[in-house]
C-alpha cells in the first residue's frame, strides 16, 4: 500500500482542505475533521484513475521540499493518505476467527443482502482508508 502526504489547512471561516505535493492539482475538502481523511483518500484514488504510475515520495523527501517547509510554517499540517490499488479481480482468502464474531458477521451481512466477503472488505476498507463504499441495503 502506498501512503500520499497531504497538507492540510484550515482556515478560520473555511472548511478543511487538503492538497497533494506529488500530485498536482488534487485536492480535497472536508466540514468536519472527522471527515478529512476519507475525503482526501477519495480524492487521491479519482485523482489516479486510469493513471500508470505516480510514486510517491517518502516522508523525509517531503520534509525537506521548500514549498513544503514554507507552508508547514504557515500552520499546515502533514497527513499521511493510503492509496490501495485495486485490481477489479476477486483473490480468495482463508481466514480463521471465533465462531461467534463469524455468526454475527453472517447475521449483519444477510440483513444488508450482502455476502461475508462484501462486509469483510467493505469493514477492511473502511478502516485502512477511513472511507468505503455504505454497505446498508437501500
Amino acid at each position: 500500500m502506498r501512503y500520499y502526504f497531504g497538507i492540510l489547512h484550515k482556515d478560520a471561516d473555511s472548511a478543511y482542505g487538503v492538497h497533494f505535493p506529488d500530485l498536482p492539482g488534487c485536492f480535497s475538502a472536508a466540514d468536519s475533521l472527522e471527515d478529512v481523511l476519507a475525503n482526501a483518500t477519495e480524492s487521491v484514488a479519482l485523482y489516479l484513475e486510469g493513471e500508470e504510475n505516480v510514486p510517491p515520495r517518502d516522508l523525509n523527501d517531503i520534509q525537506s521540499d521548500r514549498d513544503v517547509q514554507r507552508e508547514l510554517a504557515e500552520g499546515g499540517s502533514l497527513i499521511a493518505v493510503p492509496f490501495i490499488q485495486l485490481t477489479g479481480r476477486s483473490a480468495k482468502a482463508n481466514i480463521t476467527m471465533d465462531a461467534g464474531l463469524l455468526a454475527a458477521i453472517d447475521k449483519v451481512a444477510k440483513e444488508r443482502h450482502i455476502t461475508r466477503s462484501a462486509f469483510l472488505a467493505d469493514l477492511a476498507s473502511r478502516e485502512i482508508t477511513g472511507s468505503g463504499r455504505d454497505t446498508k441495503a437501500s
